[in-house]
């Protein structure tokens, strides 16, 4: 099979980018190792939140989100380089894995018209409910989430002459000239079938490693073997395009022992079955010991690293705790997508007996932590209050209130992984950079591909940043073909 451009992957990247590479006049081939029926990866799964003040323009907050968590502390004699163009900046920095500013502002700056390119589609973008209560930055999300998206564009790609798409196939390393250029991949099609696709043009829109528990117990960890991919579309980003990427002389980027987290039920089959009403009661690990603050600021600005400390736990579960005083908060229950039942009862021991943890301890726990309550006034959800515990650790910074009317709740929660934040650097036009600190010829890398997130995900910017990446991946992979 030959191509103008091939694309690896199904999800909000792919879809932008063959989409747009089709646009431009190239033939189109794509990969999705999921059926048909199951396209679009982590797309599918996801509300597909952007952060968004409105059509267009991104946050105030954007920019300043992705320079506090850019990768670590880079050696300044190289990055005071970063003031000149890419194209004048030496090797050495245009491969570090840091975070690069320019392609965070072409994210910003390509936003917007990547929106509107959606809404010819027929996708509608508006000020959507969340699962917070309440929230530290602005977002928009498409009527009907990333299903919407993958079911639109696929419909659109179905509909094209120009574009060709082989479901089950996996692509599993790509082929190269002696000049070290990309010419196509080698693909693993039903049956293991073995096929060779050619194409001037790649474009890596496979996802990250999260379905892959061999790279995220060597890049996460032991404790990785207690986290799982949040959705179903997840368990099909088995990391090839990194991994190819990599062995062809891909500078890495992102951060490789990390990944966006959410907490969550381990018992639902929901979709994204977060929980994330802890901050108004308490959180205990198997021991039925507290182990973090659950309240250091608004959630949708925390919950990520909280769920990073429940994976550290033993057997990565802990259980948040709470009395009837719950019901006083309004609307709390947007906060939790399970639809299974927590554990209740009329005492602590009991709750234990129920959750599985030792009804003794936990009773003891939770009557140290009354006792470092400033009040059992109710607390307004909407803002901290700083009202924190006092003479226990760890503290509670906000929300601190007793915990002694029953009936009593215990939701279990494990730390779900979302993506991956490692991969490997992409410029302002999508082409892959080498370790050298130069372009490889004819390969792109879009989403979860190309890494971008360090310690803590700037969020409701992936799929903003997939179909962004993608669009730039798509028109430049086809202009390439076209020169």
């Amino acid at each position: 099979m030959k191509f103008d451009v091939l694309v690896v992957g199904c999800g909000i990247a792919g879809l932008a980018a063959a989409l747009t590479a089709r646009e431009e006049g190239a033939r189109v081939g794509v990969l999705e190792r999921a059926p048909r029926d199951e396209r679009g990866g982590n797309t599918r799964y996801t509300e597909s939140f952007w952060r968004m003040k409105d059509a267009s323009s991104v946050s105030d907050d954007f920019e300043d989100s992705f320079a506090a968590n850019a990768g670590g502390w880079p050696d300044p004699g190289i990055m005071r380089d970063a003031v000149r163009s890419p194209e004048d900046q030496p090797g050495v920095l245009r491969a570090l894995g840091v975070i690069d500013p320019h392609l965070v502002a072409t994210i910003a700056e390509e936003a917007p018209s990547t929106l509107a390119w959606l809404g010819r589609f027929g996708i509608r973008f508006e000020h959507l409910p969340l699962y917070f209560l309440s929230q530290s930055t602005t977002r928009m999300a498409p009527a009907g989430g990333g299903l919407a998206l993958v079911d639109t564009l696929g419909a659109r790609i179905d509909a094209s002459d120009g574009i060709e798409v082989h479901y089950r196939t996996a692509a599993h390393g790509l082929m190269l000239d002696e000049g070290g250029a990309v010419t196509g991949v080698h693909a693993v099609g039903p049956g293991n079938r073995r096929i060779r696709i050619t194409a001037p043009a790649v474009v890596l829109a496979c996802g990250g490693f999260q379905g892959n528990p061999e790279m995220m117990s060597r890049y996460v960890g032991a404790q990785a073997q207690y986290v799982r991919p949040v959705s179903r579309g997840g368990h099909y980003n088995r990391g090839e395009g990194v991994r190819m990427a990599l062995d062809a002389g891909a500078a890495a980027c992102g951060d490789f022992g990390s990944f966006h987290a959410q907490p969550v039920d381990p018992r639902s089959t929901d979709t994204e079955p977060v929980v994330l009403n802890y901050p108004w009661g308490v959180l205990v690990n198997a021991c039925a010991h507290r182990f973090t603050d659950e309240a250091p600021g608004m959630v949708d600005a925390t919950y990520e690293a909280t769920a990073r400390e429940i994976m550290r736990q033993p057997f990565g579960i802990a259980h948040a705790i709470h009395d009837a005083g719950l019901d006083d908060i309004a609307g709390w229950q947007v906060t939790v997508r399970s639809r299974v039942p927590p554990f209740e009862a009329d005492t602590l021991w009991e709750l234990g007996q129920l959750a599985g943890v030792d009804g003794d301890v936990l009773t003891r726990t939770i009557t140290d932590y009354n006792a470092s309550c400033p009040s059992a006034d109710p607390v307004d959800p909407l803002r901290p209050d700083g009202r924190m515990t006092s003479g226990i650790a760890p503290r509670k910074s906000n929300w601190a209130r007793p915990i002694e009317r029953p009936p009593f709740r215990a939701w279990p929660i494990i730390c779900a992984n979302c993506f991956t934040f490692g991969g490997v650097k992409i410029d302002t036009r999508a082409r892959v950079i080498s370790t050298e600190g130069d372009p490889v010829p004819g390969l792109y890398a879009a989403g979860e591909v190309a890494g971008l997130y360090y310690r803590t995900y700037t969020g409701a910017t992936s799929v903003m940043r997939g179909a962004v990446t993608g669009r730039l991946a798509g028109r430049n992979a086809a202009r390439r073909h076209n020169s």
